[in-house]
């Protein structure tokens, strides 16, 4: 149904694209349309997103070579972004992208996760350390610090 493999720079408009229309969309029932616009702009910096998606360990999901799926994580644990095209939401996206990033790290992941998305990753072990606002041109959103401890793998000689 879906493939994963890593972000290359050519997928940065459809990410972009694709993270644009899932906030606008998926994320409305939770915020209203000015949390929803200083969130998810339509004028990004796209070698900025580019860039950080670069620097980090980033997946994308693949159906008929068009991106439903992507997500990012970086090399301290901090678990960046996770996105799902709002046509392809509850199809296990999320999980494969989230356990092929999860995997890449040891010790602690932290995220800072929307309230959209807080069970999602309340089903992945990730507890509430807290509730924020955080402001945004001027515009308080609420999401949520969580995180996850990860076993330390044991390496076999």
């Amino acid at each position: 149904m879906f493939t994963l493999r890593e972000y290359q720079p050519s997928d940065c408009k459809e990410t972009a694209k694709l993270f644009y229309e899932t906030v606008h969309t998926i994320n409305a029932k939770d915020y209203t349309k000015e949390q929803l616009n200083v969130w998810a702009t339509k004028e990004m910096d796209l070698q900025k997103w580019n860039q950080s998606l670069l620097e980090h360990t980033s997946i994308v999901a693949i159906h008929d070579k068009i991106i439903v799926g992507f997500g990012d994580i970086d090399k301290t644990g901090y678990f960046d972004r996770l996105f799902v095209h709002k046509d392809w939401q509850n199809k296990g996206i999320a999980c494969a992208i989230c356990n092929e990033l999860e995997n890449t790290t040891q010790g602690k992941i932290v995220a800072y996760v929307s309230i959209t998305a807080k069970g999602f990753f309340e089903k992945r072990a990730y507890t509430v350390i807290k509730q924020q606002q955080v402001q945004r041109q001027g515009v308080l959103l609420t999401n949520f610090i969580m995180e996850k401890r990860q076993e330390e793998k044991n390496e076999t000689i």
